[in-house]
């Protein structure tokens, strides 16, 4: 993996958004990587038209995902899923590498009604966070699940690292609408995500001391606290730009990016695929204004069938 020193000549291009970038800060042995979304997370959030607190719910388990998503070297997919008892009671985001992205929320609105819709936690109530590694056939599936326990996604991720990976680690996510001007005077609000994950490496040997690894960490923590939701967010300041404002005292390093974009894997023929594993008498039940109609809860695509193809007529 090719990388370079900030400050440096890069040595390869950096989009300016869609993007992770890994990096690692040399003098406190720590890795990292960054995310900026743009185009990806609205696309994915404005399919629905979801209620606002419901977006940005959905915008931070995007960016999460990305993040770890990311790690993935080769073939392979992560899908996160947030099964709760909360006014959003399902949040689903898949990473297929190299860095396609899907997902989709499903809520209660009459129980959104009635929060504090500031609250993420109070959004997703109790239930539990689930993180699957598919890396394809012949390969066994990797889980790690925690606890949704009026936690938020950033406090339920921060307990799956020290379960699963068991790193120190610092996790912040950002997530807004944009108000992007146009030459005319007018304008439009498109949604933005953004996240820093940063963790301390391991040495093994005991060329580090207890003392010395515990300082190292506290330094770094205590400069990736620092970062500000609207540098996450602002699509004028690059992914390099940032990391170096953070740790250029540590030695900051990047590695070469991950690009994202959306993508579905519905079609209609898969579609109709699915119908068919259904009886004649169960699909009559779907059956709506003489048509059988399949959303994707994906991307929002609308299928429209004559029932008696299907033996439902």
């Amino acid at each position: 993996m090719s990388e370079a020193a900030i400050g440096d000549a890069i040595e390869f291009t950096v989009p300016a958004d869609d993007v992770v970038l890994p990096f690692q800060a040399e003098q406190a042995d720590v890795l990292g990587r960054l995310v900026k979304l743009g185009p990806t997370v609205d696309t994915i959030l404005s399919r629905h038209e979801y209620p606002e607190p419901v977006s940005r719910l959905l915008g931070e388990a995007v960016a999460l995902t990305a993040l770890l998503g990311a790690s993935l070297k080769s073939e392979g997919k992560l899908i996160l899923q947030a099964s709760t008892d909360g006014a959003v009671d399902l949040l689903v985001v898949n990473f297929v590498v190299p860095g396609a992205m899907r997902a989709y929320a499903r809520f209660d609105a009459d129980k959104l009604a009635t929060l504090d819709t500031d609250d993420d936690a109070a959004l997703l109530g109790t239930g539990h966070l689930a993180m699957t590694i598919d890396r394809g056939v012949d390969t066994e599936r990797y889980q790690g699940v925690v606890p949704l326990e009026g936690s938020s996604l950033t406090e339920a991720a921060d307990t799956y690292f020290k379960q699963s990976e068991q790193l120190p680690s610092f996790l912040r996510l950002a997530v807004a609408r944009h108000f992007q001007a146009a030459q005319n005077g007018e304008g439009t609000w498109t949604w933005r995500a953004g996240g820093l994950l940063v963790q301390k490496l391991t040495r093994e040997g005991g060329l580090v001391t207890p003392k010395r690894f515990e300082e190292d960490w506290t330094r770094a923590k205590s400069l990736a606290e620092t970062v500000e939701d609207h540098e996450l967010l602002d699509p004028t300041l690059s992914p390099e730009r940032l990391l170096f404002r953070l740790f250029h005292e540590e030695q900051v390093r990047v590695y070469r990016a991950i690009e994202l974009t959306t993508y579905c894997s519905c079609s209609r023929e898969r579609v109709g695929e699915m119908l068919r594993r259904f009886s004649g008498e169960e699909l009559k039940d779907m059956v709506v204004d003489g048509r059988l109609w399949v959303n994707c809860e994906f991307c929002n695509v609308r299928y429209e069938f004559d029932p008696k193809d299907f033996g439902a007529g």
